[in-house]
């Protein structure tokens, strides 16, 4: 669907995005790439930024943003050799697989330092669209309003550009499972599961549960032995009428659709290390018991419309995949990529490219179908969710 179009200078239209993790980012990234004249990134977070994802693996359309932007791969990613699958009772299953890991934060991190000096405006928590004439006003909660002549919702799954572009409050539909996670320096953890998990791809699977490990970047980028973070996600059906008592806090706060570190009530988690102390071999169960939990629960969103105007969806925005598919980060790397491409030589007062934007919304959504149902798959085969 790519169409190549010569570029002899930088269009002057102006791009607004709201939702400024790394899809966004992203997309900031490819339109900056001689596309657009200026773009704003509105994150409505008023802190910090929290790796909700903490590990990812490195997928093509990841690689190919980080070299357009001069960043060796190899300089962002931890590098694992095997794949070991435990067993409860049993000896472990090994293979040789050799796989670059990075980190959420790494890359967030990476991409806000290309893209310093540029708008980027934190506690922007949108409120308002108004597309009645050709330039877009956007209202956020806080009084601010800008204006745009396209905008990019990226905004994850409970978005608030989609709810209001399509009249629809609730789309995200919880999965029938939950992701515990943990993510913690590799210095501060035992040696005895540092050294069973280092350069390792570690699994376990029993029917209704699943658990992973590897090591990232450490939180400030660093690769070397010692630096290094071991990153660890724990799948669990969970019945939803739970779901009230684990997302809830121990400060009282109830929390839509991630739990943040040490936030886990002391109840949940001993019910929680209890759970592993039964379920896991002893090396994950050790590794859970020595982890500040955080949790998500797993949530689907359907494939939706991307094209409202000149207002588009990416990214968990725009449909979501489950997790095992490794997919995440890249299919909103891959929608940002395509949608600046569509959008080349575009000028505000002509008339939108209605073409080239249709095939993007196509292909993407294809794929995205495709990637969906895969994940779909590859939870029932596992026992996980509802089916």
């Amino acid at each position: 669907m790519t169409e190549t179009i010569s570029q002899t200078s930088v269009p002057p239209f102006k791009a607004a995005i709201v939702g400024g993790s790394v899809g966004g980012l992203a997309a900031a990234i490819e339109l900056k790439d001689g596309v657009c004249a200026e773009v704003s990134v509105y994150e409505r977070s008023a802190g910090e930024m929290q790796a909700r994802g903490a590990g990812v693996v490195m997928q093509q359309e990841v690689h190919e943003l980080l070299q357009r932007i001069g960043v060796e791969t190899q300089s962002v990613c931890v590098q694992l050799e095997e794949r070991v699958a435990l067993q409860k009772d049993g000896p472990a299953q090994r293979q040789r697989a050799p796989q670059l890991m990075t980190a959420w934060d790494t890359l967030y991190k990476t991409m806000r330092q290309h893209l310093a000096g540029d708008c980027y405006r934190q506690d922007s928590k949108l409120l308002r669209i108004d597309q009645s004439t050709d330039e877009i006003s956007i209202v956020f909660a806080d009084g601010y309003e800008t204006t745009a002549d396209i905008l990019i919702g990226a905004d994850g799954v409970n978005s608030t550009a989609r709810s209001l572009l399509t009249g629809i409050d609730e789309t995200a539909q919880y999965s029938g499972y939950v992701a515990w996670r943990g993510l913690e320096d590799e210095s501060n953890l035992p040696s005895h599961l540092v050294n069973a998990l280092s350069e390792r791809f570690t699994s376990y699977m029993n029917p209704g549960m699943q658990m992973l490990c590897y090591l990232v970047p450490g939180a400030d980028g660093d690769t070397t032995c010692g630096k290094r973070r071991v990153n660890w996600v724990w799948y669990v059906n969970t019945p939803e009428d739970e779901l009230e008592t684990l997302m809830t806090g121990k400060s009282g706060t109830h929390y839509r659709s991630f739990l943040p570190p040490d936030q886990a009530s002391k109840v949940v988690q001993n019910t929680v290390l209890g759970m592993a102390r039964s379920a896991l071999p002893e090396l994950f169960r050790d590794l859970v018991e020595s982890s500040t939990l955080f949790m998500q629960p797993v949530q689907d969103v359907d494939t939706q419309p991307r094209i409202h105007g000149r207002t588009f969806l990416i990214g968990d925005a725009a449909g979501t995949v489950r997790p095992h598919t490794a997919s995440g980060t890249s299919k909103a790397f891959g929608d940002a990529a395509l949608l600046a491409d569509a959008l080349k030589q575009w000028q505000a007062d002509m008339p939108l490219p209605v073409g080239r934007l249709e095939s993007w919304e196509t292909y993407r959504n294809v794929e995205l179908d495709s990637i969906a149902r895969r994940g779909r798959q590859l939870a029932a085969h596992s026992g996980l969710g509802i089916e």
